[in-house]
């Protein structure tokens, strides 16, 4: 598989001829979407739905939007591209196996209330956690793209979570509300206690898997 991962939490896989978009977000480059022949969204929060860009290239070119049900009310008029997922569900997406994990998305505060998150794990090698830090215990990873940042949580979290999936790599996500301190502090960090090979992509990097 290719990966490209563009801003905050936005990758694209190309498989066997297909393209698959990951949390197509307002922070990343709506190119993403680019000839998509089907999108995962693992929770409705605009930085990882632009629903704009979203509708705009279905009119261009129709495709399936897997996501938990509650994304219906989100997507309004484009909810009829919705294929509801439910945690531990299996299917094919853009001919890519997936495997959703999770259910709900981590606390932010108890005063907001808790939405609908999926953990997506991709051809039994990728796994995207969305804004939640649900390890798949039951299968290994090769390859997790970790929430390095994010208001729901803290390092040391996000280190322990890490440590526990216990990829052969780990590659940042959730990273666009960093500045280049910021990220130069968190990179450290991961790169030194995370226990894994740990690599921040900038937006449009590309990797084989």
């Amino acid at each position: 598989m290719r990966l490209t991962k563009y801003a905050h939490s936005c990758l694209r896989v190309e498989h066997d001829g297909g393209v698959l978009v990951v949390d197509p977000g307002v922070f990343s480059d709506p190119a993403a979407l680019d000839g998509a022949d089907a999108v995962l969204i693992t929770h409705q929060h605009p930085d990882h739905l632009d629903l704009a860009a979203v509708r705009l290239e279905l009119d261009r070119r129709p495709f399936p939007i897997h996501g938990p049900a509650s994304l219906a009310d989100t997507l309004g008029d484009a909810a009829e591209a919705l294929r509801p997922v439910t945690t531990g569900e299996s299917f094919t997406a853009a001919g890519i196996a997936i495997r959703a994990y999770g259910g709900k998305h981590a606390v932010i505060h108890p005063d907001i209330p808790v939405i609908d998150n999926l953990g997506y794990l991709i051809n039994d090698v990728v796994y995207h956690p969305g804004d939640a830090l649900v390890v798949p215990d039951e299968t290994p990873v090769d390859t997790l793209f970790a929430p390095i940042h994010a208001p729901w949580s803290k390092f040391s979290e996000v280190l322990d979570f890490i440590r526990a999936v216990a990829p052969r790599r780990a590659y940042a996500l959730h990273d666009g509300l960093l500045n280049d301190n910021g990220l130069g502090v968190l990179n450290r960090q991961y790169t030194a206690m995370s226990g894994t090979e740990y690599q921040r992509l900038e937006p449009g990097s590309r990797v084989d898997v």
